[in-house]
């Protein structure tokens, strides 16, 4: 009986020696993302709109028909969606009807800007303005937000036309680097070819 338990003590011994393999996680990674070999432009200049202008061809226009459970405030609400990069664009447009409208409409542009400066590591105002009457300001907001950029464009007196860019995915800011630079430059060709009509 004691050499079984003997020879038994041994067995489970080395078999407890044997080499472990240590199983370590796979790295995390990002999807591979295929720019465009070429920036080709079109022309927006929809007839329920009082302006135009030029976006990628990568792109397509999606008017909005609701706005939660009615009608958008005014026919001219549209997202610009990008499926290459899993971005939409969303874009509202108000006519104005006085001062006070337009200040209400710009205290409103401010004020959802702001709200991502709880998690922003960086915020940047940049005054716009362009041949044609057109003005605004531009919110560069770096970090861990749901919104990188935000703009409005107005004439003062009859426009007013807002957007905010979200990726329709968690943002991590040092991954979206390089696809939020390549919109950028889409963004830049939108507000320098703008127009009111």
């Amino acid at each position: 009986m004691y050499r079984v338990v003997l020879g038994m003590a041994l067995v489970i011994l080395l078999s407890g020696c044997q080499e472990e393999k240590l199983f370590l996680p796979k790295p995390r990674s990002f999807p591979k993302i295929s720019y465009p070999e070429t920036k080709v432009f079109q022309n927006f200049g929809e007839s329920y709109c009082d302006f135009g202008f030029r976006y990628p061809t990568y792109s397509s226009i999606k008017q909005d028909k609701y706005f939660f459970e009615d009608k958008p405030v005014h026919p001219c609400w549209f997202d610009i969606e990008s499926s290459l990069f899993n971005a939409t664009m969303h874009c509202s447009y108000y006519p104005l009807n006085g001062r006070k409208s337009l200040d209400d409409l710009v205290n409103d542009a401010y004020r959802l800007a702001g709200k991502h400066n709880v998690k922003a590591e960086y915020y940047e105002e940049s005054v716009l303005n362009y041949p044609g009457d057109i003005k605004g300001v531009l919110f560069e907001i770096e970090g861990d937000v749901a919104t990188p950029v935000q703009f409005f464009l107005t004439d003062s007196t009859s426009h007013f036309f807002r957007a905010s860019l979200y990726f329709n995915s968690k943002v991590n800011p040092d991954s979206i680097a390089p696809v939020l630079d390549y919109v950028m430059q889409d963004i830049d060709t939108l507000l320098n070819s703008f127009y009111w009509k």
